[in-house]
């Protein structure tokens, strides 16, 4: 598979024309508060919000699972849409739903409400959160600067994280849960309601491409075998990153780490993923993103395969999770380049809603499997099966590159 032209930098080629340019700009920014508000919030307010309502945190913590599932079973219908009418109304109005959530959340008074509400919250995270961002960015960009543009969001929105998990902790502290989901509901709607109705407004579609591009065809893309070696790729290595984003701070603490220190440890996931979608990046200049792709999944599971050996030390720990957390955030950014490098522009969006899917799907219940898992057979089993399938995630990816590629005849 070559190698992305637009990632070798020259004078002349190294920014996005102005007007992508400040849309991706303000992607960069709608996806870091739209993350943040959306999604990371939920871990801060569950505590208090689960003592108010006098239910168990499981069944609280349920209503986000529904949220993703609700998100992943939209993803199709999500993306036809944008490769048909593109995204400036559907990502506008997603926006307006997520605040109007966002704000019916902060009023919740019992489970039934609380579900209610976070079913709109996952209509709203798949109208506006990274599938019809990036399929906006493929419709509007150069071939050979999507990449750079792709990591330019992804890379700003890595540290929503950050930036809204202590955010949201000091709004709780100093306002309570409900009033600082009202202020997270303001924020939400003054930055992405504007951002996306006038940065969004000129946007295309991505299946405005002529006849010649067809041979493309989400319908023919689905018929090649490679697409559904992708779909296993980022099915399992998704559900593995879920598992251990939920488990993790309960593994270290039962390795001997004090909570404080493992959920510092923890952290250094979300800093990490960021570094990693650089180096992937700027290594996609010499190899295909596949191959990177597949070589830090590897990387994870033999890193994972190491923690409970040598993870009873902080050294230990921090140098399993250091070489983890660099693929981390790997799959946001290396799932729209593989998608383009193999099948072109032309109905992106369906396709990339397609793959979405079962990978959101996968997210939302593997946590779960996982703390079935590890109650029957303790947190060491739990952690070498997803180390084996990070390893599998990493195989799977180098078969699909072994498949036949037909270029897109034409289109961006």
């Amino acid at each position: 598979m070559p190698t992305d032209p637009g990632l070798i930098v020259r004078p002349s080629a190294t920014a996005v024309r102005p007007g992508p340019r400040r849309l991706v700009s303000a992607l960069a920014v709608t996806q870091t508060v739209g993350y943040g508000v959306l999604y990371y919030a939920f871990s801060v307010i569950l505590g208090p919000m689960s003592r108010e309502l006098g239910i168990a945190t499981v069944t609280a913590a349920g209503a986000l699972t529904a949220a993703v599932l609700i998100s992943g079973v939209l993803s199709i219908p999500v993306g036809r849409w944008l490769d048909a009418r593109g995204g400036h109304g559907l990502m506008t109005t997603g926006s307006v739903l997520g605040a109007v959530a966002v704000l019916g959340w902060s009023q919740v008074r019992s489970p039934a409400q609380l579900y209610v509400v976070f079913v709109l919250m996952g209509v709203a995270s798949a109208m506006v959160l990274y599938e019809p961002a990036f399929a906006v960015v493929v419709a509007v960009t150069d071939p050979q600067r999507r990449r750079k543009a792709l990591l330019g969001i992804t890379l700003v929105a890595g540290f929503a994280s950050s930036i809204f998990i202590p955010l949201t902790g000091q709004l709780v502290a100093r306002l309570g849960w409900r009033t600082a989901l009202v202020v997270l509901a303001v924020l939400l709607a003054g930055v992405t309601i504007p951002l996306h109705g006038v940065a969004l407004r000129h946007a295309g579609s991505s299946g405005r491409h002529d006849r010649r591009s067809r041979a493309r065809s989400p319908g023919r893309v689905l018929r090649d075998p490679a697409f559904w070696l992708l779909a296993a790729t980022f099915v399992l290595h998704g559900a593995a990153l879920a598992v251990i984003a939920v488990h993790l701070v309960l593994y270290l603490i039962s390795l001997g780490h004090p909570a404080a220190l493992a959920a510092t440890l923890a952290g250094l996931l979300g800093l990490l993923s960021v570094t990693g979608r650089v180096v992937s990046t700027l290594s996609s200049r010499w190899l295909p993103m596949a191959t990177i792709a597949a070589v830090i999944f590897v990387a994870q599971g033999a890193a994972l395969s190491l923690l409970p050996v040598v993870g009873r030390s902080v050294a230990g720990a921090v140098g399993c999770l250091v070489v983890f957390g660099l693929g981390f955030g790997i799959a946001s950014i290396a799932t729209p380049a593989i998608l383009l490098d193999r099948y072109g522009a032309n109905g992106y969006g369906t396709i990339a809603g397609t793959l979405a899917a079962p990978v959101l799907v996968a997210k939302a219940s593997a946590p779960l499997g996982g703390a079935v898992l590890a109650a029957a057979a303790g947190y060491r089993v739990l952690v070498t099966l997803v180390a084996a399938v990070c390893v599998l995630a990493g195989v799977l990816l180098l078969l699909v590159q072994r498949l036949p590629t037909e270029r897109p005849a034409s289109g961006p």
